[in-house]
């Protein structure tokens, strides 16, 4: 999970023992996270057999091998993270862990825990706590999920879903679409990564629970 910023303040107190993520959200984190893998790698290969733009990934980054098989990844991949998505969804609803972790946001919190992060201001103290810098890109990511998916299906089944690709300005448009919207998803696991780095107890954290 991304880790919130790290705090500059030594007084800072302990985290509260117990249990900080239960098992169900642990286990649909590591699945997500290989989802994502699959996803993003045999992506990277369909791309390179018909580039958008003036550039391709290098091929020891992408899976697959050739364009079939990084197909057949990648389909295997997008059911694997629908699936988990969807039970992740429907259990944090279910739980209401979706209201008591993601909300509520508004401009001044964020701006204020995000002027409060660069001042290395931030406590980190409390994990089972997420600031409003991290409800928003949570919540930004679920919905950068659900474009992947529907832009995605739109390249996979043009014609079946023939209202979803008008919606979504036509076939070439999705293709942009599906684009950016694993930019940003590549680009949010950068910024998890570092954030995990810069606080390795959220790691642990993510792998015993507490």
């Amino acid at each position: 999970m991304l880790a919130p910023p790290v705090s500059l303040d030594p007084t800072a107190p302990l985290p509260p023992s117990g249990k900080i993520h239960p098992g169900w959200l642990r286990i649909m984190h590591w699945v997500n996270a290989l989802a994502v893998l699959i996803m993003v790698t045999s992506g990277w290969r369909v791309y390179n057999a018909s580039p958008i733009f003036d550039f391709a990934f290098p091929n020891n980054l992408t899976l697959g091998g050739w364009l079939g098989g990084a197909l057949q990844w990648h389909f295997a991949g997008m059911w694997l993270l629908f699936a988990n998505g969807l039970l992740y969804l429907a259990l944090n609803i279910a739980t209401g862990r979706l209201w008591r972790k993601f909300l509520p946001v508004s401009p001044r919190g964020v701006a204020s825990d995000l002027g409060a992060a660069l001042r290395g201001k931030l406590s980190h103290a409390d994990l089972r706590h997420y600031n409003q810098v991290q409800r928003v890109a949570y919540l930004f990511v679920m919905a950068d999920i659900v474009v992947l998916v529907l832009s995605g299906l739109v390249l996979w089944k043009s014609v079946q879903f023939d209202l979803l690709r008008e919606l979504l300005g036509g076939y070439e448009f999705a293709r942009r679409i599906h684009f950016v919207a694993m930019a940003l998803l590549v680009a949010f696991v950068a910024v998890h990564l570092v954030m995990v780095a810069l606080v390795p107890r959220s790691l642990i954290a993510m792998i015993r629970g507490k």
